[in-house]
């Protein structure tokens, strides 16, 4: 066998390749696959940051082959379904498409600064991302938490939920116009990066909106919230497989056909495209991966760039959007009544609001020179993502 990639890729009798490294090689594997001809099944997230998610769909265009994002529920029939008749208005006009990320985590404590184990190709580990030193907290699952290999739970675990709300979205949304998020790591001293409890919005041109929740604190009666919401301009909404009319606290049960999907589950849908060298039969393509993963990214940009502020003082942080603060406050007093925050006083860091060029994938308006810092990541000689047009 051997360890690294690039040598598998030269060998003729592979046809295709699993990508299940850290986050910061999925684009590359991919790119490098896709190169050499190879169908690319890629494990969620695709991309680390939005322009090298660019350069993936840059290159299945360019080459032809397959590349299947490892988003699960795109496989499903039923929620194929369920987003075909929101889509279509049998609930009425789609409003807010709400994913959850809430799923219980840990400190990961503190770990010094040391060589690196004998057994680690280190150099290779690393690969394209810009880190020097080694400490124990980035292998092998704790990288997530740490923005220069991962992309914490909003792009670990959320891809999932975040790819299902974009989903359900008109069909010719792409990427969102304007984002910010909120949020903080609570509780733990610990040697992470990446927010532990955190709130998305994201707002398209045609006037929907994807909220995303992360809660990875737990406390004495947390409940796991993995899941999906949708919320309709006329007040009804879809939680937990039920529809709730407008004003109502009963639940309709879900009685619809199922939607359109390559059979065979993920992997067979994979297998099914490759064979038939039809890049189209992929459940998860290449592009919605893209436009899923991008959305993550931006919330976490917002994020990075937001700066600490106490509760009682971040009221109007929405501006004129009363259902992202509604739903924020339902977030606070989970943090308030579960984990033991402050009431007032607890400190959020507070992102700005950064608006997106959905054509050029570039920002613009206020802070736009910053947050387009965070679009690319600095790459490490010999592992350079290519550039637009250069794949």
């Amino acid at each position: 066998g051997t360890a690294d990639l690039r040598e598998a890729l030269e060998d003729r009798t592979v046809d295709a390749l699993s990508v299940a490294a850290p986050n910061h090689w999925h684009s590359l594997m991919t790119i490098w696959g896709a190169q050499a001809g190879k169908h690319v099944y890629v494990e969620k997230p695709m991309s680390h940051d939005v322009a090298e998610g660019r350069i993936c769909v840059e290159a299945q265009k360019k080459y032809g082959v397959v590349i299947q994002h490892g988003t699960q529920s795109r496989s499903s029939a039923e929620i194929a379904g369920l987003h075909e008749a929101i889509q279509a208005g049998k609930f009425g006009r789609l409003k807010i498409s709400y994913g959850y990320c809430c799923k219980a985590r840990g400190s990961i404590g503190r770990k010094p600064v040391t060589p690196p184990p004998e057994n680690l190709d280190w150099n290779l580990w690393r690969g394209p991302a810009s880190i020097d030193e080694f400490h124990g907290n980035y292998v092998h699952y704790n990288w997530h938490w740490f923005w220069k290999t991962g992309n914490g739970d909003l792009n670990n675990q959320g891809t999932h939920q975040l790819d299902i709300a974009r989903w359900a979205l008109d069909r010719e949304a792409t990427h969102p116009v304007r984002v910010m998020a909120l949020g903080g790591r609570f509780q733990w001293d610990d040697q992470g990066e990446t927010p532990n409890t955190m709130m998305g919005i994201a707002e398209y041109a045609n006037g929907q909106q994807v909220f995303f929740n992360v809660r990875n604190v737990p406390y004495k009666g947390y409940q796991t919230q993995v899941m999906n919401e949708y919320y309709f301009e006329d007040g009804g909404r879809i939680s937990g497989g039920l529809y709730y009319p407008a004003g109502s606290q009963q639940g309709e049960k879900l009685d619809l056909p199922p939607g359109k999907v390559t059979p065979g589950g993920n992997w067979g849908a994979f297998v099914t495209a490759c064979r038939e060298r039809r890049p189209e039969l992929a459940n998860g393509n290449v592009t919605d991966a893209h436009y899923g993963c991008v959305l993550g990214h931006l919330m976490n940009n917002s994020w990075r760039l937001g700066t600490k502020v106490p509760f009682n003082e971040k009221a109007g942080s929405f501006g004129d959007n009363k259902d992202a603060a509604e739903h924020f406050l339902k977030l606070h007093s989970i943090m308030r009544d579960g984990v033991g925050i402050p009431e007032n006083g607890a400190e959020y860091v507070v992102g700005p609001w950064l608006r997106f060029d959905a054509e050029t994938e570039r920002h613009v308006g206020d802070h736009a020179e910053a947050a387009n810092v965070l679009l690319k990541d600095t790459n490490r000689e010999g592992f350079r993502i290519p550039e637009p047009g250069q794949v």
